[in-house]
């Protein structure tokens, strides 16, 4: 492959198990071990209504530069007066059950990646970066990434092409050098086009417009 700088999607393309916001779900589990004190129904009921605020506003246009916070989506979804510590676990319960894990061989694949190539994420997530800065860290993959973008910080998500056209001007690389890799047809492959830029699918995605595919990025 004729690339110098991957841009690297993370959910689903190396982290794995996360979003679990399904009906089962029990938030209270976790929110009670961080000293949580709203009752089980109160605190399942504002993450979900936390969570479908955020899930019906991702695929609209119209927050694709202006994606509200996670702090935002409380204040709009919880009809109730909160303190700052209140707030915080519910931050916290969300960004926990919003995170996944990344399996050794996928760890063993970017040390073998960067030996090759420059890497960077680009990254759409709704809670605070901390969580997964502080997991990039306790695996010691952080400084494998040269630049990066989680949409949390800045309120611009993917298909929008500017997070990628960020990491590509703070990697100074050209275009032609750069390649995308995700996972979504949508997200990865529409904003790297909208970008000029170059994209791989993996994890099963198929489309005539993407350079390349593969089953993972294990095999990659």
């Amino acid at each position: 492959m004729n690339k110098k700088a991957l841009l690297l999607d993370m959910n689903s393309t190396f982290m794995f198990g996360e979003d679990r916001f399904g009906d089962h779900e029990d938030f209270s589990i976790y929110y009670r071990n961080i000293g949580g004190q709203l009752e089980r129904g109160q605190i399942n009921t504002i993450i979900r209504d936390v969570y479908h605020y955020l899930d019906q506003r991702y695929p609209d246009e119209l927050y694709r530069h202006s994606f509200p916070t996670l702090a935002d989506a409380i204040d709009a979804s919880v009809d109730q007066n909160l303190s700052d510590d209140e707030q915080q676990r519910i931050i916290d319960t969300f960004s926990f059950h919003e995170h996944g894990h990344i399996p050794k061989p996928y760890i063993d694949a970017l040390f073998k990646l960067s030996k090759q190539y420059v890497l960077s994420v680009v990254i759409d997530i709704w809670s605070p970066k901390q969580r997964w800065l502080n997991t990039f860290e306790e695996l010691g993959i952080n400084h494998l990434f040269s630049a990066t973008s989680f949409s949390s910080d800045h309120g611009m998500v993917k298909p929008s092409p500017k997070p990628f056209e960020l990491v590509v001007e703070y990697l100074d690389i050209p275009k032609a050098s750069c390649v995308v890799i995700g996972d979504s047809i949508r997200r990865d492959l529409g904003g790297a086009l909208a970008a000029g830029l170059d994209c791989i699918l993996v994890g099963g995605a198929h489309d005539e417009r993407a350079m390349a595919h593969y089953p993972s990025l294990l095999e990659l």
